[in-house]
């Protein structure tokens, strides 16, 4: 049932199955928003989703907006990722614009369903999304996902990777209910880290872009993001009690995880501002935490989400 719906709203958003609908700016580009992208920034959504700057070094400060409306986005070295849904015309569709570091639209992909993730590479090489095509969350039964990859430098783009060859425990494994989410890129910009769901688990697999596979590497894993050193990932895990989600760093090479100091509960795919913190959203605004277990959360930006790691300096 759920493969006849993905293919109705496939066939009715895009046209033809797993297939976008592209324009470039240079005919359609609307005007050039007031600011780029520029090193030293945090960028995040306002509560109204407005995509705004602040300096990393006093998040505190003076916001810059950048002229853009989003519901997701994502940035880092000349690439940003803009996902804004629309839900009037019976079907949901998410449309994912690519930016330039000048904020210029340099392609537009029509998506179907609603946007859960964005990430960008730290090159701005490779662009993912995730969009929910059936449910609205990950705590609800039978959702299903849509994740996409665009290589800005090829142009290659896949706006379902469910097809790449999944190893589960080392088998080639095949299933109708495998749903990918939450990539991460390394700084290679070929290997990715991503949440699999299959057969009722969840599980963190790391991907190779260019070999067209992934490999389960531990179960209970969900929305990775990989540290700047590439050791690491903070991760959301489920709990028992009051709250369905806590926050966990896995260190990938021993495979140990520890538990973050942040007593609420989080949904989000958490970003690294460096090597030892943390940042997310939570009840409507940006928290940064020690990624060692120790110390307490502090607001980072009141009335945001959606961060993005600060870029490095031009």
């Amino acid at each position: 049932m759920r493969r006849a719906w993905v293919a109705l709203a496939a066939a009715l958003v895009l046209g033809t199955a797993a297939t976008v609908y592209m324009t470039h700016t240079a005919t359609s580009a609307p005007a050039a928003p007031p600011t780029s992208l520029r090193g030293g920034q945090l960028y995040f959504r306002d509560g109204g989703g407005q995509v705004a700057s602040v300096s990393a070094a006093d998040p505190g400060g003076s916001r810059q907006p950048l002229g853009l409306r989003c519901d997701r986005f994502a940035a880092a070295g000349p690439t940003a990722v803009c996902l804004t849904a629309d839900v009037t015309s019976g079907l949901p569709t998410t449309t994912a614009v690519i930016l330039d570091r000048d904020l210029h639209e340099t392609r537009r992909l029509q998506l179907a369903g609603i946007p859960s993730r964005a990430s960008v590479s730290r090159s701005g090489r490779m662009v993912a999304w995730t969009v929910f095509v059936t449910g609205d969350s990950y705590s609800q039964g039978g959702f299903s996902t849509w994740t996409g990859v665009l290589d800005t430098r090829t142009g290659y783009v896949v706006t379902n990777i469910e097809n790449i060859h999944l190893y589960l425990n080392g088998a080639r494994h095949y299933a109708a209910d495998v749903n990918y989410w939450g990539v991460t890129f390394a700084a290679d910009d070929t290997t990715f880290y991503a949440t699999v769901s299959t057969r009722g688990t969840t599980y963190l697999v790391r991907g190779d872009h260019a070999r067209w596979e992934a490999r389960t590497v531990l179960a209970g894993v969900e929305c990775p993001s990989l540290s700047p050193d590439g050791t690491r990932v903070v991760y959301k895990k489920r709990a028992a009690g009051r709250v369905p989600w806590r926050l966990a760093v896995l260190d990938l090479r021993t495979l140990r995880s520890v538990d973050l100091a942040e007593p609420e509960g989080v949904d989000d795919q958490a970003i690294w501002l460096d090597d030892r913190t943390v940042a997310y959203a939570r009840d409507g605004n940006v928290y940064a935490l020690a990624a060692d277990g120790t110390g307490a959360s502090r607001v980072l930006v009141r009335d945001g989400s959606s961060p993005t790691a600060p870029l490095a300096p031009r």
